[in-house]
């Protein structure tokens, strides 16, 4: 017999195996040999903190561990897939289930090639424009903690995706987990054992190959052309995430359909994580047996959204540039969370009717401009105490995650007045919900948080493509906000080119 049963447990408890068992036991009235976690949650709206759990209890069954997928080896056919970030890996994944080879081609190195890089751009400031927090094996989420909060079904079958994370390595815990993450330190080894068996089947992965353009004939796009000059020959998903700017102009080149999108702009909040673990659990010390405290905040000001975005307890802020001359910002954390600061995006919604042009590029162009406003050399980012932005005082700094350093900087002057006032307005908001224990001297704001998503979509019709034989997906196409939502969309658009072209 297999039950399920609903239990609500104290941090000490809820680290116990034994105490899970015998408490969902006692609830359903009888000793089970051995359990699952369905789902696990905080429930921190009181000093008590409880962990709220759904367990099932397995009475002389078999204890069922999560549903693997296979692979079979390559031969009933090719697709291109440029990018291997999500939406380019779990695409590529998909074709393998059903014997079509990827040709995976990513513009930047492997991903631990891409570890030795990050070091230099973060400690030294030297960046490769091709291999960067942004560029390279994993994408731009490869080292942003691998938060996986997505979990809508309307689109795609996320919990595939959660289970496929953990047969290539993540802990089981994030297929029950409210919140899960996987960790900058975990998605490296994650990634590499995808792309392992990527290749074992018989797919080809090829890093620091440089996709200069698609190759049409006449309305259907039926390959690509590298840099080298070399071209390739098959159907294409289009997966180049949300900073391949040099993309978007070559599609619209060639005459492929664009469109400026809406996103958001702010900065880097970064608070002492022991006072956010406060604020949260309501008490001065976590304790042993309760993760370190995350927050979610969202108001309107003037009608326009602000909110937390990425936040990244224990974690660090990192320089997230592509290109000399352009700063941008970004958190990190590990899977143990365990650093002294907690950082989050607190960003600002941007709409293109803010803008006076309106063509496609009107979006990226504005966001560009920030960008520029707010580099320094070495990447040095402006900061500014989150009290001194608040009340407009002369700005001062402190200690800092941040490697490259900080300037001193009236944020004022570097981000927009629609930006900086909404950003200031919101603040304001998230101190008074948080009884003003966000407002403190011990906070930082750094910018410019720039990367939330992509300023432009690339449209497509119904069936996920643009034309015959070019499928974009993903963040870079404008149809994704995150790991999970970004590697669904990698999936349906793999499904879609195999039904087209394979009969799948």
């Amino acid at each position: 017999m297999i039950r399920d049963v609903d239990i609500s447990l104290s941090p000490e408890e809820a680290a116990s195996a034994s105490s899970i068992l015998a408490i969902a036991s006692r609830k359903a009235g009888g000793s089970a040999d051995d359990f699952t976690i369905i789902r696990k949650s905080i429930d921190a709206r009181r000093q008590d903190v409880k962990i709220q759990m759904r367990i099932r209890l397995y009475y002389g069954e078999k204890k069922l561990g999560p549903e693997s997928v296979s692979f079979k080896d390559a031969g009933k056919g090719k697709a291109i897939v440029v990018g291997a970030g999500p939406a380019g890996l779990f695409a590529s994944l998909t074709l393998l289930e059903h014997g079509i080879a990827p040709i995976l081609i990513e513009r930047g190195k492997s991903v631990r090639e891409r570890l030795r890089d990050t070091a230099l751009l973060s400690q030294k400031g030297i960046l490769d424009p091709e291999s960067n927090y942004a560029f390279g094996e994993g994408g731009a989420g490869a080292f942003s903690d691998g938060k996986l909060y997505t979990r809508s079904s309307k689109r795609g079958d996320a919990g595939k995706v959660l289970r496929l994370f953990v047969q290539f390595g993540a802990d089981e815990e994030i297929l029950y987990d409210s919140h899960p993450h996987i960790g900058s330190d975990k998605l490296p080894g994650i990634i590499e054992n995808m792309r392992c068996e990527i290749i074992r089947h018989g797919g080809d992965v090829r890093f620091s190959t440089l996709v200069a353009g698609l190759v049409r004939k006449g309305d259907e796009t039926i390959g690509v052309r590298l840099s080298s000059g070399e071209e390739i020959i098959a159907p294409v998903i289009l997966a180049t995430g949300h900073s391949a700017k040099d993309v978007y102009y070559s599609l619209q080149s060639s005459g492929y359909s664009l469109e400026a999108k809406s996103t958001a702009v702010g900065v880097r909040v970064e608070h002492k994580q022991s006072l956010i673990d406060a604020m949260q659990y309501h008490r001065k010390d976590r304790g042993l047996y309760l993760p370190p405290a995350s927050y979610s905040f969202v108001t309107q000001v003037n009608g326009r959204g602000v909110y937390s975005f990425c936040m990244c307890p224990g974690g660090s802020i990192v320089p997230a540039s592509t290109e000399e001359g352009h700063l941008v910002v970004n958190g990190m954390s590990p899977k143990s969370r365990r650093g002294e600061f907690a950082n989050s995006g607190i960003v600002v919604e941007l709409r293109c009717s803010d803008l006076p042009e309106k063509d496609p590029f009107a979006m990226l162009r504005y966001i560009e401009d920030i960008e520029r406003r707010c580099w320094n050399p070495g990447f040095a980012a402006p900061a500014e105490r989150l009290v001194d932005f608040i009340e407009d005082k002369a700005p001062s700094v402190i200690r800092t995650t941040y490697h490259p350093g900080v300037v001193p900087t009236r944020l004022d002057d570097v981000l927009p007045p629609i930006i900086s006032s909404s950003l200031r307005d919101g603040l304001k908001a998230f101190g008074r919900m948080s009884r003003s224990r966000f407002i403190t001297d011990d906070a930082l704001l750094i910018a410019p948080e720039t990367r939330t998503s992509s300023p432009i979509r690339i449209l497509r019709d119904e069936g996920m493509k643009q034309g015959r034989g070019l499928y974009p997906a993903g963040e870079g196409a404008g149809y994704a906000g995150g790991i999970v939502s970004a590697a669904i969309d990698g999936t349906e658009a793999a499904l879609s080119l195999m039904g087209d072209y394979y009969g799948q």
